[in-house]
């Protein structure tokens, strides 16, 4: 499996608090990695970092063959973001929304109207597309956006709490999507999260992280062996603990 993400010995502080403390990692194509940590533990800031939206103190990341801190236009050509709290335009109805987008990524008609086909088919919104998305409830607004994230089929698909503030159900649609999106187009996904069931559920591999190192990383399962448990949870619990 080749790498979509190589990240070496990335560093970043804020002043005298040192974010993230030289962390690396790989991500294969079509691989689902979860970054799990506390409030503060280091997680946007690497999210912000491969975003190209923080340059990195010292280190770097490589995405598609191209360096985060040499050549971060070209990152930007092969990456999507999605952050916590992203939002939509509440004016647009949701397919005019997916049409736009379409026309960011791409300067073909037909290969705009393909990228559209995709984000229908991802959001599973139907006929609601055709509806203004201010009359979307939360669930349904986050999964046009994560649609919005991953119809331009990019190379790595990053994702701050991607199910934060949705019910189990949305939940479960959101990770299923993330999975089936993950095995269909090849994308890999970088994401984060508090809730360590939904790491469990969808990531191949992940870390836990406090004050930003690597406590552990792995596969789930190798995690889970390390503090000889088959809970996450307390896994999470023995790894923030013990450090």
């Amino acid at each position: 499996m080749a790498n979509a993400l190589e990240v070496t010995h990335l560093s970043k502080a804020y002043g005298k608090k040192q974010a993230v403390r030289d962390v690396s990692f790989t991500i294969g194509e079509g691989e689902i990695f979860g970054l799990m940590g506390m409030n503060g533990a280091g997680k946007t800031t690497i999210l912000r970092m491969l975003a190209t939206l923080l340059r990195p103190d010292s280190g770097d990341a490589v995405i598609d063959g191209h360096s985060v801190v040499k050549e971060p236009d070209r990152v930007r050509a092969c990456i999507t973001y999605l952050p916590d709290e992203a939002g939509a335009y509440r004016t647009m109805k949701g397919r005019r929304y997916l049409e736009f987008i379409a026309g960011l990524y791409f300067k073909d008609e037909d290969a705009q109207e393909e990228c559209v086909k995709r984000g229908e088919a991802i959001c599973g919104l139907g006929d609601a597309l055709d509806q203004k998305i201010q009359t979307y409830s939360r669930g349904m607004t986050r999964k046009l956006v994560l649609a919005r994230t991953v119809m331009p089929q990019p190379r790595l698909a990053i994702l701050d709490e991607p199910t934060s503030g949705l019910d189990v159900l949305n939940s479960l649609d959101i990770r299923k999507t993330i999975r089936r999106c993950a095995d269909e187009y090849g994308t890999a996904f970088l994401l984060s999260s508090h809730h360590m069931q939904e790491v469990r559920n969808t990531a191949d591999r992940g870390a836990i992280m406090k004050n930003g190192q690597f406590l552990a990383e792995g596969t789930i399962t190798e995690i889970l062996a390390k503090y000889e448990t088959d809970d996450l949870e307390t896994a999470f619990e023995r790894a923030v603990r013990d450090e």
